[in-house]
């Protein structure tokens, strides 16, 4: 391992601050660390962590999520492999893409977007997180499984608890305990859901989950209410953060914004760019069942290792300019940046890559096109720079916009 000493660590106020000169530290002169206080490896150059997330001789597993996700969401697709993982995914995967995802929810998407984008529209100023980022994801997820949305605050502060477990990386006793009771309270409230949706199925998620077969094999109450859970949470913040951050970058490069207002094709390219340039998620941990040896020295079987999205994602070997924000670059391709070949590795890559992938990118087209109709002259509040906060996700807290009302 090379030397640590002028790299700030990831738990100081200081990384939490602006972790990207930190991740170039760590790129350039200590790609691999033994961190004391998460009890992982860190990896952080590109080759490194396509290598873990690719991984095909199953060197890298996701055993760690029997102690980081098992607790808040129960058992999920994410723990599975083998034959065990592939059926769980073919029962869930084909509501998330083709048809069902045309046919089924895009319209349950452009009717949310219009739902939160009709009342701010004579406003002339809005925050983009607070009005619309925060609340659209959710109250999409919901009403795709046939959830009331009036539940929304009940469901946004469960996502919000899960996501602070997943990243409670100094281990906070409080938000584990935190994590613990939301695993609970969702139970109590999803149980009865679908019991009564085997009973009586609707035209909704929820009533595909409790029907959906393959070789013979059903989803459990315990199975789809573990789903639902991971849907919320994994949806709700990623999708909040990634819509969020498309438009603080696009505000902040003028001319790019001027780009996508007039070609919507560009928007694609704007997500894609945002995924790599400012994914949502910044850490994906994995766990070693046999010893392997990356840049910089050999993990041990049987440790966990933290993949540093965000920093693998700015590396000059195999990004151009990795810290600019640019739609238009030539080494990162929006044609399969939601699919498991793509580019960046916001998704993650491989057997795990985020089986909600096209749902998200359909998410961003209806919300980023419908913001852009509404607000055509769309511009920052005077005088506000926007920042992300967050160190396992990230993202900006505050987007104030102004435009004139329509």
């Amino acid at each position: 391992m090379a030397t640590t000493q002028h790299v700030p660590d990831i738990l100081s106020p200081e990384f939490a601050e602006n972790p990207y000169p930190a991740y170039r530290a760590m790129r350039e002169s200590a790609p691999l660390i033994w961190h004391e206080a998460t009890n992982s490896w860190l990896i952080s150059r590109f080759e490194d962590v396509e290598r873990a997330f690719k991984d095909k001789d199953s060197v890298f597993t996701t055993d760690n999520y029997d102690w980081q996700v098992e607790p808040v969401h129960g058992k999920t697709i994410l723990q599975l492999s083998g034959r065990e993982h592939s059926v769980r995914r073919a029962l869930v995967a084909p509501a998330f893409r083709g048809s069902e995802l045309r046919d089924r929810i895009l319209p349950v998407i452009e009717r949310n977007a219009r739902e939160l984008i009709d009342p701010i529209r004579s406003a002339g100023e809005a925050d983009l997180v607070d009005a619309f980022a925060t609340r659209f994801p959710v109250n999409v997820i919901a009403d795709m499984l046939g959830l009331d949305k009036a539940d929304h605050e009940r469901f946004h502060g469960w996502y919000t608890t899960v996501i602070a477990f997943l990243g409670n990386l100094a281990g906070d006793p409080e938000i584990a305990a935190a994590g613990d009771r939301t695993r609970v309270e969702f139970a109590e409230y999803m149980f009865p859901i679908i019991r009564e949706r085997r009973a009586n199925p609707g035209d909704d998620l929820l009533s595909v989950l409790c029907a959906a077969e393959v070789d013979g094999v059903r989803m459990s109450d315990e199975d789809i209410k573990a789903f639902c859970s991971l849907l919320l949470a994994a949806g709700g913040e990623t999708t909040d953060k990634a819509i969020a951050g498309i438009f603080a970058n696009l505000l902040t490069h003028p001319e790019q914004l001027a780009a996508v207002r007039e070609d919507r094709s560009l928007i694609d390219r704007a997500f894609a760019e945002t995924l790599r340039y400012t994914p949502p998620v910044h850490m994906i941990m994995r766990q070693t069942a046999a010893d392997v040896t990356l840049s910089g020295g050999t993990i041990p079987a049987g440790a966990t290792v933290t993949c540093l999205i965000g920093a693998a994602n700015r590396d000059a070997e195999r990004f151009h300019e990795p810290d600019t924000f640019n739609i238009f670059r030539d080494d990162l391709t929006s044609a399969n940046a939601f699919s498991a070949a793509a580019d960046h590795l916001a998704f993650a890559l491989g057997r795990h890559f985020c089986v909600g992938a096209l749902l998200a990118r359909a998410e961003v087209e209806t919300g980023v096109n419908q913001l852009l109709d509404a607000m055509p002259d769309m511009r920052l509040a005077d005088g506000f720079v926007p920042s992300e906060q967050g160190v396992f996700t990230r993202g900006p807290a505050s987007l104030p916009v102004r435009f004139t009302p329509a």
